[in-house]
């Protein structure tokens, strides 16, 4: 069988409801490395969320931070930072309307606001060991590969309106991402394919998230968890099971790349 790339997103995914990996997962990202095949994460996390299960399943390649920081092979092959005067007008506009922020390096995070309940919540939730810096001034001096904004569903539609130039995703009842327009993780896959020099016919992609929907709208073999709102099922090929049934051992099997 030719060599296939596999980019796989984690939360939902990978990662069941308790943020654990079934064991069929496990045994299938072996299965497809012992292949020969390339399995790399595809995530809105940034690569210091995720180091553990690295080296867990032995993964050295990821389109991280939706699109904006992808490696291979531990090399970096593609950065896409926020621009410091975007993210001085996103600063200004989020402390006008009381909403933190969160700034993302590839190695570390720092927010704009001490304290916020927002903040705690949906970090809470990711699970992550690292904690979460204050120093309100990073994005001036470090590199923003995607900011964290926190407000209530709804509100993030005036930022649309007034940010032309980024986008808004959604991934919490308080929290959406902020990239670049035009950036996402059919971007990042893109520019990893080139990288590998792969035949588009060769890459799979698996998600069931909102930043999952360009990514398996351009990829040509992708495939949606059963855990996926439907917006997102209707943008993937195949639908799977639910993450928590072995969905992606069974998504795998789906297109054939497990026996």
């Amino acid at each position: 069988m030719t060599k296939k790339l596999i980019c796989l997103d984690i939360d939902g995914t990978l990662f069941n409801e308790e943020k654990q990996v079934p064991d069929s997962a496990k045994l299938a990202v072996a299965n497809l490395q012992q292949a020969g095949h390339t399995v790399a994460f595809a995530t809105g996390r940034a690569p210091f969320t995720f180091r553990k299960l690295q080296q867990e399943l032995e993964v050295d390649s990821y389109v991280s931070l939706n699109g904006q920081y992808v490696v291979h092979h531990d090399d970096v092959v593609y950065k896409n930072p926020l621009h410091t005067a975007v993210l001085d007008e996103l600063e200004h506009h989020a402390t006008a309307g009381n909403h933190p922020l969160i700034y993302l390096g590839h190695d570390n995070w720092f927010s704009n606001t001490s304290h916020h309940p927002y903040i705690q919540k949906a970090i809470r939730s990711l699970k992550v060991e690292q904690k979460v810096m204050y120093d309100p001034a990073f994005y001036r001096v470090g590199d923003v590969y995607q900011a964290l904004l926190f407000c209530e569903d709804g509100s993030e539609a005036d930022y649309m309106r007034t940010f032309g130039h980024l986008e808004f995703i959604r991934w919490h009842d308080y929290s959406v991402d902020v990239i670049p327009a035009g950036g996402s993780k059919a971007a990042g896959i893109n520019h990893l394919v080139q990288h590998l020099q792969m035949s588009p016919d060769d890459v799979y992609a698996f998600g069931d998230g909102l930043n999952d929907m360009a990514m398996l709208q351009s990829v040509k073999n992708s495939v949606a968890m059963g855990n996926a709102p439907d917006i997102v099922k209707n943008a993937a090929g195949t639908v799977t099971k639910h993450v928590n049934d072995d969905g992606l051992w069974h998504g795998l099997r789906m297109v054939g790349l497990l026996d």
